[in-house]
């Protein structure tokens, strides 16, 4: 069997930006020093209102939702690449949504902490937070076991394997493209 990904997701609508997703007064944080990476991680999704509800809970430090639906310009805002890093460091392994900041994606596959996986459909408007899913890889698609229903996803395409490796550097390394560190 391929690579999936399954287990409870958390929704959220359009124009999610930087600032929901891991707020200023947190980019003090070092993501290279596991403990500020996991701190980082438990305030990913804390600038959101409160409509939403919590996407970690109270004196938690990851989140039980191992994938986001979105709406469209999913990580607008300013280029940080904190967003996708606090999404990671929490426990996210993918984002759904209808479409992406530019910036976020490619920040989403610089640093390989998760996949930016693009619908077809405006899956925001049809799953709720807490529904279980499962996220095939090898089919592009999505499966709400809550709804019995399958969603066509768009595939990852060039940025799955560097995602795989664990972003650019550590896919340039493991293709050659630059040395392996010694």
């Amino acid at each position: 069997m391929g690579k999936t990904i399954r287990g409870l997701i958390f929704v959220v609508d359009d124009n999610i930006d930087t600032d929901q997703i891991i707020p200023a007064e947190y980019l003090t944080l070092v993501p290279s020093k596991p403990d500020e990476y996991e701190k980082l991680g438990s305030y990913a999704l804390i600038g959101l209102p409160d409509r939403y509800g919590k996407f970690i809970a109270e004196g938690e430090m990851k989140t039980t939702y191992p994938i986001v639906i979105a709406g469209q310009n999913f990580g607008c805002g300013s280029s940080r690449e904190h967003a996708p890093i606090a999404l990671g460091a929490a426990g996210v392994e993918a984002v759904v949504a209808e479409s992406y900041a530019r910036i976020f994606f490619r920040n989403c596959t610089a640093t390989g902490e998760l996949y930016p996986w693009e619908a077809g459909d405006r899956l925001c408007d049809h799953f709720e937070t807490g529904q279980e899913v499962t996220l095939d890889f090898d089919q592009n698609r999505l499966i709400n076991h809550t709804l019995n229903q399958e969603y066509s996803l768009k595939p990852l395409g060039e940025v799955g394997p560097v995602i795989d490796a664990g972003g650019i550097f550590a896919y340039a390394r493991q293709t050659g493209m630059i040395p392996n560190k010694a």
